[in-house]
């Protein structure tokens, strides 16, 4: 398997952002496996938030703190004394960072700048992974995939801030992280999955408007973006925390994680997807002028491919048909936390693949 308990059991695990939802599914994992979690984060940024509806709280360690809060946040480092990190609390939507670009750059990149510099001063600590986003790059709308080795960048604030963030991860880990724990950055495409309730955000829109019985209402029906399960991304996350942590500092650079080359699709048949899977149809698109969003995004992921072995595991239509179980599940009365905790424990069972063993 791609992990397993023997892995991760009473291993010492501090996860930044956990009460978000990518955070969220990254701790009950964990968790699951029987890592000693500790989460550090702002209260849940929506209601509902998958961190209620699944009793995250209930199953780590859960200190509410800022990143932004150097004192705070070195504090709970210190008192949780990880063997890996995870850095994953970000202001985390293109369409709000034009609202609050001050409080976008000082999360996302000063939150990581008080992350690394906290990290320096934790004895035993062996792996931080750093979470930032497909939209690091400078996009030029063209048709290739972005590589890791492409130029950094970023025309609105979300995207440049997490352009930022990935030179202040670079800086960290040449200065101060050549020996001891290994950085790696992680860079993936829009993750999607059950409990993700932000606002401007393609699939929790829709499926508040399937819940209210209203027709969806789509900004870029044109745009293209790696759309994948939270889980494919995350396994990827786990697999270079666990090369970190045995040591492999050639695990210690940036790393993309997206769907299959040929399994990308443009925000029009996501729709048409979601609606046919959920029994309804029809949706509008608003108009007037609407802020920037890039129309075309893509992911090469063949370094992970080939250096990692990793490899996504759903195509993108099991990904949605995953996603509205989830949310019809929920809405008819199941408890979140076991819908989530099942359709994590058969995804770790489906990467149970031989071409997938890793021995770290």
């Amino acid at each position: 398997m791609l992990v397993s308990n023997s892995d991760w059991r009473g291993r010492r695990v501090f996860i930044s952002g956990h009460t978000g939802f990518k955070g969220g599914w990254l701790a009950l994992w964990l968790a699951d496996l029987g890592a000693e979690v500790t989460g550090y984060a702002l209260a849940a940024p929506t209601n509902p938030s998958l961190f209620e509806q699944a009793r995250i709280g209930e199953k780590v360690r859960h200190i509410q703190g800022d990143i932004r809060d150097l004192p705070t946040l070195e504090t709970a480092l210190i008192s949780a004394q990880p063997e890996v990190v995870f850095h994953l609390a970000a202001q985390p939507l293109v369409r709000e960072s034009y609202g609050t670009p001050v409080e976008t750059f000082d999360t996302n990149v000063m939150g990581t700048v008080n992350l690394l510099d906290a990290c320096r001063r934790i004895d035993g600590l062996r792996a931080i992974i750093c979470v930032t986003s497909d939209k690091c790059y400078e996009n030029r709308e063209w048709v290739w995939p972005y590589r890791e080795t492409d130029p950094m960048g970023g025309r609105d604030p979300y995207s440049c801030s997490k352009g930022a963030a990935e030179l202040v991860i670079a800086a960290y880990r040449r200065s101060f992280f050549e020996t001891g724990a290994g950085i790696a950055s992680v860079r993936a495409g829009n993750v999607i999955g059950g409990g993700d309730w932000a606002n401007d955000r393609l699939i929790p829109d829709i499926i508040r408007a399937l819940e209210a019985g209203r027709r969806p209402l789509i900004r870029s029906p044109r745009s293209v973006r790696p759309w994948q399960h939270v889980l494919e991304a995350l396994s990827g996350y786990i697999l270079i925390a666990e090369r970190l942590f045995s040591g492999d500092r050639s695990a210690a650079t940036s790393w993309n994680f997206g769907p299959s080359d040929d399994d990308t699709q443009p925000v029009s048949w996501i729709v048409e997807e979601m609606l046919a899977q959920w029994g309804a149809s029809g949706w509008e698109t608003p108009e007037g002028l609407q802020p920037h969003e890039a129309l075309l995004l893509r992911l090469d992921c063949s370094k992970a491919r080939n250096e990692l072995g990793w490899r996504p595991k759903l195509t993108l239509r099991e990904a949605l048909k995953k996603v509205i179980a989830w949310h019809q599940s929920v809405a008819n009365g199941a408890d979140a936390s076991e819908i989530t905790l099942g359709q994590l424990r058969d995804y770790r069972g489906s990467v149970a693949d031989p071409a997938m063993e890793m021995k770290v």
